[in-house]
C-alpha cells in the first residue's frame, strides 16, 4: 500500500514507520524535520503543517491510508493543540479522498471498570493528563463521524521500546491487564497490531486496544 504517516519521526510514529517499511509498504513520512530522517527505500519524507488542512490534503492525496501519530506533547496547551490537529487531519483526509484513517489513541480513555476511565484514576500521572484528554476528545470526534472509515488503537497503560514478539491480546474499550495487574505493550508490538489492522481490517469505525 501507499501509506502516509503523520508524526512518523515521533515516539510511536517511528515504530509505525519501521513496521510499515518492513512489510513492503511505500511510506510518506509527514514530519516537522524531514532532514532528520535517513534515506530509505520506499520512504518519502515531507515537511508537514498539520493545522493547515488544505496543504495537508494535498500531501495526503493518492494514498491508500493515513496513519496518524500526531502528538501535541511539546505544546503549551496540549489538549487544545491535539484537538485542533485531529480536526485538521480529519478534514484533510476527507478532502483528499483517502479511504482509511488509523489513529494512535491513548490509554487514558480506556475503562478500568464499567463507567470509569483510566484518566479518572487518582494516581493517573499529571504530566500525561492533558494529552490523554486530547486523545479522549479525538475519540469522541471520530465516533461522531458518519462519513469516514476510521480506527483508533489505544495502547496499554505502559508502552515502551522492547521486543517485536507478534504475540499479544486485543480488546475493545476496557484496559487489558495481565494476571499480576500490569498493563504493558512494546512499541514494536503496538506497531504490529496497527499494521495488522491496516492490512486486515477488523475494527472499522471502532476503537480497540492491545496489551500482553
Amino acid at each position: 500500500m501507499k501509506v502516509a504517516i503523520i508524526g512518523a519521526s515521533g515516539f510511536i510514529g517511528s515504530a509505525l514507520r519501521a513496521e510499515s517499511l518492513a512489510r513492503g509498504h511505500a511510506v510518506t513520512a509527514l514530519v516537522t524535520r524531514p532532514d532528520r530522517l535517513a534515506p530509505e527505500p520506499r520512504l518519502t519524507a515531507l515537511k508537514a503543517d498539520v493545522p493547515d488542512a488544505d496543504a495537508l490534503a494535498g500531501q495526503l492525496r493518492g494514498h491508500d491510508a493515513v496513519l496518524s501519530a500526531f502528538s501535541g506533547h511539546a505544546q503549551a496547551d496540549v489538549r487544545d493543540y491535539y484537538r485542533q490537529g485531529i480536526r485538521s487531519i480529519v478534514r484533510a483526509v476527507q478532502a483528499a479522498g483517502v479511504p482509511r484513517l488509523l489513529v494512535v489513541g491513548g490509554a487514558g480513555s480506556l475503562e478500568t471498570e464499567p463507567g470509569r476511565l483510566l484518566i479518572d484514576s487518582p494516581d493517573f500521572p499529571a504530566q500525561w493528563k492533558a494529552s490523554a484528554e486530547g486523545a479522549r476528545d479525538a475519540l469522541e470526534l471520530l465516533r461522531g463521524l458518519e462519513d469516514l472509515d476510521w480506527t483508533m488503537l489505544s495502547p496499554a497503560a505502559s508502552i515502551a521500546p522492547g521486543r517485536r514478539t507478534g504475540t499479544f491480546r486485543l480488546g475493545r474499550d476496557r484496559l487489558l491487564t495481565d494476571a499480576a495487574g500490569n498493563s504493558a505493550i512494546s512499541l514494536e508490538d503496538y506497531a504490529v497490531a496497527m499494521l495488522d489492522e491496516l492490512e486486515r481490517p477488523a475494527h472499522r469505525r471502532q476503537r480497540f486496544t492491545v496489551a500482553y
